[in-house]
């Protein structure tokens, strides 16, 4: 029973971002007003594609050798990321915190005092990003945290090394919750594509700063990551106001590209790539699912994904 769950997790990876892309066009006012965003999730789909197929024959491989079960291991997971869910959603609302801080903060406090949990923790920390306009509740914050730490576990095999993807199975946890109890997303907003002068390059930077603060300075990817998204979220709102929200916003965003291993983006200049193709995403993604957390996690993983396909599609050309 284990690899068909497997599999399950690789097809919930695939619907959760094509969910996303698909609400934010639906979600425009006018197609044609809005056409960029239009033409970057057609891109984005195409491209992001050919790295899913390349993935399908990964995990059908994977698959095909001999899986155990379920163990101890994996509940402690699932019950990891919904502690992280309520732990952030009570930073965030009750403390008023806000989200991105207390996912941050979560996420920080996880990778350097449970070093063993901190991924999923953080994990959970994305669910609890979610608003009280979606989740009026932490009983609604704890039945999403816990659909996204099964999925936690399901997922195990399936795109690994992809920035994003924690949010990603985040983001699978709150749509499946909204679904399921009749609830409703956020009011939503318009892509703002006149801060693309400015949201790409933080973008850019915040992800290859994620990657200096993982890697070069042996941090580990969730404290390199947490590290970004609390000093964005103190720094940026105290600077810049409103456009600071918005800034920080994006430059956590980005962190979670950084977090990609160096087999999917080998080098600095993929990941600043990427992380500004993540800039742009952000922007495009504005209308949908507004409210809902892990929304910033998916956004990453689909710049990631696409990033990666172009790659394919480049070696299969050239091969």
């Amino acid at each position: 029973m284990y690899r068909p769950i497997q599999f399950a997790g690789y097809v919930a990876l695939l619907l959760t971002p094509a969910t996303l892309l698909a609400s934010a066009v639906a979600g425009l006012p006018s197609l044609s007003a809005e056409s960029l965003s239009v033409q970057t999730g057609i891109a984005l789909t195409l491209t992001g594609t050919v790295a899913a197929a390349a993935e399908r024959d990964r995990v059908v491989d994977e698959l095909a050798l001999d899986t155990a079960g379920f163990d101890r291991t994996d509940g402690n997971d699932v019950i990891a990321v919904t502690v992280g869910a309520l732990v952030t959603y009570g930073a965030s609302v009750g403390a008023e915190l806000g989200p991105v801080l207390a996912s941050a903060l979560v996420g920080l406090a996880a990778g350097l005092a449970l070093p063993r949990v901190a991924v999923p923790l953080y994990c959970g920390s994305f669910v609890g990003m979610a608003s009280p306009a979606v989740f009026p509740g932490p009983e609604f914050v704890a039945v999403a945290g816990l659909l996204a730490g099964l999925a936690f576990v399901a997922t195990a095999e399936s795109f690994g090394g992809f920035g994003g993807k924690l949010g990603t199975i985040a983001l699978f946890g709150c749509i499946t919750t909204v679904a399921c109890l009749g609830l409703e997303y956020g009011a939503t907003s318009s892509p703002a594509w006149d801060l693309v002068p400015i949201v790409v390059p933080v973008a850019a930077v915040a992800a290859v700063a994620t990657v200096v603060l993982s890697l070069h300075l042996e941090l580990g990817t969730v404290v390199g990551s947490a590290l970004v998204g609390t000093v964005a979220g103190i720094a940026f709102p105290l600077a810049l106001a409103e456009l600071g929200t918005t800034l920080a916003t994006v430059a956590f965003c980005a962190s979670f590209v950084g977090m990609s291993s160096t087999e999917r983006l080998a080098t600095a200049g993929h990941v600043g790539v990427a992380g500004g193709l993540c800039g742009l995403v952000y922007l495009a993604v504005m209308p949908a699912v507004a409210g809902a957390g892990g929304k910033l996690g998916t956004t990453a993983f689909v710049s990631c994904i696409a990033l990666v396909g172009v790659g394919e599609v480049r070696d299969a050309v050239t091969a």
